[in-house]
This record gives structure tokens, sequence and C-alpha cells, in this order.
């Protein structure tokens, strides 16, 4: 149930946000805007009929949508504006630092070539940290669906840019598609010195888990709800203090869980997992940041020492230095302490 002193934590609390994938931020009034600028036919005649085609029954019905919405990403200033739409809003919800996605796949295959996309992207970055205080990491995603040897062709692009370029996931498609299948390229990126996580046990089994963490050798889990059906998986990932990047209204809305109540959130926290919330694609989720920790704390009841661990999971699972880890923890303490 709402609780409006828990509201205000929630809206006071520094965070950062650790599963965000920026094409899934786009707006509809943006992808309008977007579309009118650059001559996009789309198949929508409003920005009401978008939304109302923002009504999925699993992961699939979402990415059909998702890759028709990008179509109108063309230019360098496109990314800026889509990147700079998500800062603002995230700045709103007392984020301070930010861990983004990017598919580049997405792009270089409509046409739009890698450096487009990453200079738009990365300039935005930059500009919020001088203008807004949100510090950033920019992770470079494979597309699952395609093959790995298209994934060693885009981390062969970036290369020339891994300077501006933190780490890599994996995304897209989960079932049918194992991390097993990107063992080679994982590989390869680890000894670039590029940090590594991806997206396993959202629609995958545990067993997408055990090889994330086998054979990608990851540093974090995406998502990670289906990890909670195996107890060995769930005293490994305790043990190992590996972070979960949990996205409670994504989980609502394509259905991996029937009402938000379902949330693995508590559980994680009471099994003694570093949960953390997220927004994924707020843009089609209906919520971003706040939004979900909201939802989550009223349906689950969440208290203010629960709200509090998990904005502090959300640093210390970061890719950030100690050092600026624990001014963060600092910040968090002193809100926490004055509440």
């Amino acid at each position: 149930m709402p609780n409006p002193s828990r509201d205000a934590l929630i809206a006071r609390l520094p965070k950062a946000e650790l599963h965000l994938h920026i094409e899934g931020s786009l707006e509809p009034e943006l992808l309008f805007a977007l579309a009118q600028r650059n001559g996009v036919d789309i198949p929508f005649a409003s920005v009401e009929a978008v939304r109302a085609a923002y009504s999925f029954s699993n992961l699939q019905d979402f990415l059909d949508i998702y890759y028709q919405g990008m179509s109108v990403l063309q230019t360098e200033q496109d990314f800026f504006d889509l990147t700079w739409a998500y800062l603002e809003r995230a700045a709103e919800d007392t984020v301070r630092h930010v861990e983004i996605f990017f598919d580049p796949q997405g792009h270089t295959e409509r046409g739009v070539a890698f450096e487009t996309a990453l200079d738009g992207i990365e300039r935005a970055l930059k500009a919020g940290e001088v203008e807004l205080g949100i510090s950033y990491r920019l992770i470079m995603c494979f597309l699952r669906h395609l093959s790995e040897e298209e994934a060693f062709a885009t981390l062969d692009q970036a290369k020339p840019h891994l300077h501006r370029i933190h780490g890599v996931g994996l995304d897209s498609s989960e079932v049918g598609h194992p991390p097993a299948k990107f063992q080679r390229v994982f590989a390869k990126a680890r000894e670039l010195g590029l940090h590594v996580t991806a997206h396993a046990g959202e629609e995958g089994p545990p067993e997408y888990v055990y090889e994330a963490l086998d054979l990608l050798e990851v540093e974090r889990i995406d998502h990670g709800n289906r990890a909670l059906e195996d107890p060995a998986l769930v005293q490994r990932i305790a043990d190992e203090g590996l972070t979960l990047t949990v996205c409670p209204l994504s989980n609502l809305r394509l259905c991996v869980i029937k009402q938000i109540g379902e949330s693995p959130v508590r559980r994680m926290l009471e099994l003694g997992l570093k949960a953390t919330v997220n927004s994924d694609d707020p843009a089609y989720f209906g919520g971003y940041i706040n939004d979900n920790f909201r939802a989550i704390a009223d349906a689950l009841d969440l208290t203010e020492a629960e709200i509090v661990k998990l904005a502090e999971n959300s640093f210390t699972g970061s890719f950030l230095p100690m050092a600026d880890q624990i001014q963060h923890l600092a910040e968090i303490a002193e809100v926490a302490g004055g509440r």
C-alpha cells in the first residue's frame, strides 16, 4: 500500500541505474518527432496508437515493436536527443550514475554507422556529467538472436573506440539463444579489458544463468529471476556477491510475472542476494527508476531499510571505482539518516 514517508525516501535517495537500454527510452513523442525530422514512415497514426501497441504477451512481442521504433534513429543528433531525454528524466529521480546498454547491431544493420550511434550517445553522456552531475559507463550489447560471427564483427568495429566503451552485454531474444553461443566473443572482450555482463534467467532457464557464469564469466547478471528456481545457484550467487539487475515493471509488462507483487526483489534480499532495481526499457514498460521502486515498495510493503539497501546495491554493483562507490554510499547514509 502507498506510504508517503517511504515515497519521500525513494524520491530523495541517490541511486545508480545499471540496466537501461537507451533505445528503450524512446518515448512515443520523440519517436514521432524524429520520424518527421528524418522522413521515416512508421506504422502508427498517432502517439496514442503507439501507446496502444505497447501491450505485450512476451519478450518477442516487445522486441518486434522495439526494433520498429529504432528505425527513426538515423543521425548523431537523434542519438544525442534520445540519450539527453533519458538523462534529464533520470536526474528527476535522483539518479547519480548510469550504466546504459546500446545495441549497435540494431543500427548498423539499418545502414547507420557504428560511430554515428556512439558519438551521439557519448556526447549526451558527457554533457550529462557536466550539466546534471550524472556519471556513466557505456555497455555495448550483442544481439543474441544473431550469430556469434556477427558479434565478433561488431567487436571489431568497436576496437578503435574501446577507450569510450566500458563493457559488453548480451540482450534480445533469450529462449533458444543460450550464453554458450557467445563464449568465444566474450572471452575476446575480457581479453580486451572490457567488463562483461549478460541477460540471463529472464525467460531462459537457470541453466542459462550457469552458462553466463561459467562460460561467459560475467561480473553481474541482468534480470536473473529464474535463478531462484535452483537453490544451489542461489547460494553460489550469494557467495560470490554477484549483482542482479532486476526490472520489476518490465517483468510485469512482459508477463515474466503476473502481478507486481510477484516481483522477486524482496525474496532476493532475504536470500542474501545483491538485488538492484532498474527500468530496462522505460518508454515501453510504463516507468522510470523511481516508478519501479514505488511499485515494488507498495506491492511488497518494503521497509525503508530494504529500500536503502537496494540503493546501496546499485552503487556497490556498479563498475565505478571503490572511492566513488564510498562517496555515493556516504550520501545515501546522509539522506537515510535525515528521513
